[in-house]
């Protein structure tokens, strides 16, 4: 682990230069989401007094239901149609609906989320895979937030935003309606892959042979719980093991998963909202990056912590466009704790990401699969008093002529949260060459309030026009922007003998 020598060396005064943007969280954007009763006798007792009801009853509940939401959404009544399929299942066999019947009881199974009521915060931001029709020296980017609601339910939301040439910002204004995606429908996984998750939990016994046995080299989640039912008669596997361990193959198989956004949706309207047990407390500080292949072709990656309430778990998404999007389950002895951020390209071969394994120190990782991360390596521990109580990465690095530039976060007395950076070699990332002895942004008298108080905190800066563009949150409750010239960031480093 390199470590810097005791010097007194004071770093010089940098340029830092902090906008006047401010994005706030705004209550008025919710979500149409499913309503769920606590149990099947409610939801049945709902369903009958809608039935109940007269028919001009119900068109003139349905009437004020649609004056009071329909333009609080888009297209209101395919989500509430959508809902009385998933609940009609509560009423008495053989009853004919109207229409208008049918949207009333979906109503009455739907309900409004304010995903970003408490706060917006957290931020990347990666180039916009459209760069098109924009004036010379300008880019076109995309801002990811964590967006947080009631219960401290966190989703991830964006914003889209332009660099002129002389790095000055735009936040394009969001729209006002959202939506989650669509679960892609049969969505295949790989049984290799598959399989080798299985061992890497421990849950390769004679009832997840069998499962695997009856399925083919791709299969659908229907194919696996059809398999499972088939494996759990043949062997009589009624135990409690057993059970535990079908549920945890099906947890599995659910956690990993494709959803799809309209194409006729703005980027600003999409949410990526908690869908799967592991992440029902929150989808949480998503670091994205757009990573180069190694044939040239590019793919949008983001690490981030699945939260269920009691534990967290780091995962992945994959995304081409900001549409389409993969949720995937990282395993092996590496992947825990928060904060993975992966290196935009390959290095020798080898995919490489920063983690926090131990809660205190920033570790390198280096992989031959992006699903599978054994072993850690340390880089970096605290040595600064800004940075005592821990280290960690401010999302993925950014290479240049120089290194690797991380941007880090230190935590030091009164648990004050300050952004810094260090430099790794850039063909052995487990070599710090230089560090920052002081913070580049601390909270200041107008950051320092919020949810959580005396925090800056990012998940991922860019550099455009030579200069280092910094997105931050203050104090875990809004989302600003800072900018200063790479070359004083570079220069302001202390560099070590390698």
């Amino acid at each position: 682990m390199s470590q810097l020598p005791e010097t007194h060396f004071l770093m010089k005064e940098l340029n830092l230069r902090r906008t006047h943007i401010t994005l706030h969280p705004d209550r008025a954007r919710v979500l149409a989401r499913p309503f769920y009763p606590t149990n099947d006798d409610r939801a049945i007792r709902i369903c009958s007094q809608v039935m109940a009801l007269g028919e001009s009853e119900v068109h003139a509940l349905l009437k004020q239901v649609q004056a009071e939401f329909g333009e609080r959404h888009l297209k209101i009544r395919e989500f509430l149609r959508r809902r009385f399929e998933q609940v009609k299942q509560f009423l008495r066999g053989g009853q004919k609906l109207s229409e208008e019947r049918q949207l009333l009881i979906g109503a009455y199974f739907t309900h409004e989320y304010s995903f970003e009521a408490a706060a917006l915060f957290n931020p990347s931001v990666v180039l916009h895979p459209d760069q098109s029709d924009l004036p010379s020296g300008s880019l076109r980017f995309i801002l990811s937030l964590r967006a947080t609601g009631e219960g401290h339910i966190s989703s991830i939301t964006f914003r889209t935003g332009f660099l002129d040439a002389h790095n000055n910002i735009t936040i394009n204004e969001p729209t006002r309606y959202n939506l989650e995606p669509a679960q892609v429908p049969n969505a295949s996984y790989e049984k290799s892959l598959f399989d080798r998750k299985l061992k890497e939990l421990g849950l390769m016994g004679d009832l997840s042979r069998q499962i695997m046995q009856g399925l083919g080299k791709s299969f659908t989640l229907d194919e696996l719980r059809a398999s499972l039912s088939i494996a759990v008669k043949q062997i009589q596997a009624r135990d409690q093991e057993s059970e535990a361990a079908a549920r945890k193959i099906l947890t599995l198989a659910q956690s990993n998963y494709a959803v799809q956004f309209p194409p006729d949706s703005r980027l600003s309207e999409r949410v990526l909202f908690p869908v799967t047990p592991s992440q029902s407390n929150g989808i949480e500080d998503a670091r994205f990056v757009l990573f180069e292949n190694e044939d040239g072709s590019k793919t949008y990656y983001a690490t981030y912590t699945a939260y269920d309430g009691k534990f967290i778990l780091p995962q992945f998404i994959e995304t081409p466009d900001f549409l389409h999007f993969k949720f995937i389950t990282l395993n092996g002895r590496a992947v825990q704790n928060k904060g993975m951020a992966l290196f935009p390209r390959k290095i020798k071969g080898r995919y490489v990401m920063l983690g926090r394994q131990d809660y205190e120190n920033i570790f390198v990782m280096f992989s031959e699969d992006l699903h599978f991360w054994q072993t850690t390596q340390p880089v970096l521990k605290p040595a600064f008093p800004w940075e005592f109580i821990q280290l960690g990465n401010c999302g993925s690095p950014i290479e240049t002529e120089a290194g690797w530039l991380v941007l880090s976060h230190g935590v030091g007395a009164m648990r004050k949260y300050c952004i810094g950076a260090f430099l790794l070699d850039r063909n052995d990332p487990t070599k710090v060459i230089g560090r920052l002895r002081e913070p580049l942004i601390k909270p200041d008298e107008n950051e320092r309030e919020g949810y959580v108080p005396n925090v800056v905190y990012s998940c991922g800066s860019l550099i455009h026009n030579g200069q280092l563009i910094i997105p931050y949150a203050m104090s875990d409750y809004a989302t600003t922007f800072a900018t200063l010239a790479l070359d004083e960031v570079l220069g302001a480093m202390e560099y070590l003998a390698v």
